[in-house]
């Protein structure tokens, strides 16, 4: 059975160097790419052959000052991809499902050892990262968030950003790779919105409150659906 013996900061620095290489760089830049639309050659003028009838049949008449009618063009050449790369790529991006509820262990098993929580990962199939972060997401918002510093969470069962992660693959939410891509995910809007350390600090920036921390959950989730994560 997969177990995690990791701190915050050492999943921090994980998340950082997966986030730093070049493979991620390139799921994160080209998810919302798209190609280019196609470009169809115009109708023909006036004076220039009109298209050709089927053989063995004389092409319509066209009156004087009129245009010339243009074949109808197969629709699959409208496409810009083959329809099955078409239909995955938006399978692709639709959303995560929600986390299946199954409820957390009370505020008693908020304070337990994390380890005690190891059996509930017995048959638990892994997940999405951002289905992962929804899960991170429900042990902030009934255990509740802490900002103190190198500590996964406090005497009250409160975690931090990272700690919730750790919780959530502990209760049987994702595997240890899971866990990492999820924080790298985070990195990745953070980012986004301008930070350039760790997560870590950014939980412990001074005047950081509970509700900044599910806002960059919530945003990290939408940004990993959309990109099939």
């Amino acid at each position: 059975m997969e177990t995690a013996q990791l701190t915050p900061d050492q999943l921090d620095a994980q998340a950082s160097r997966l986030h730093a290489t070049d493979a991620w760089q390139r799921i994160v830049t080209g998810w919302d790419r798209t190609i280019e639309e196609p470009v169809h050659p115009p109708a023909a003028p006036d004076g220039e052959e009109s298209p050709r009838a089927p053989d063995g049949e004389a092409p319509s008449p066209v009156p004087d000052g009129e245009a010339r009618p243009v074949a109808p063009a197969d629709w699959r050449n409208l496409l810009s991809m083959p329809v099955d790369r078409l239909i995955g790529e938006s399978l692709r991006t639709l959303p995560a499902p929600p986390p299946r509820e199954r409820p957390l262990p009370g505020r008693l098993g908020a304070v337990l050892p994390e380890r005690l929580h190891e059996w509930r990962r017995i048959g638990q199939p892994d997940v999405r990262p951002s289905t992962h972060l929804g899960h991170a997401r429900r042990i902030l918002t009934e255990w509740g968030w802490q900002n103190t510093p190198y500590r996964l969470r406090n005497a009250r069962g409160a975690r931090c950003l990272c700690g919730a992660m750790l919780t959530a693959h502990r209760l049987g939410y994702g595997s240890l790779d899971t866990v990492d891509r999820a924080g790298a995910w985070l990195i990745t809007e953070l980012r986004s919105q301008g930070w350039t350390g760790l997560i870590g600090p950014w939980n412990r920036e001074p005047g950081r409150t509970a509700a900044d921390a599910l806002a960059l959950i919530d945003a990290t989730i939408t940004r990993a659906s959309l990109a099939g994560h």
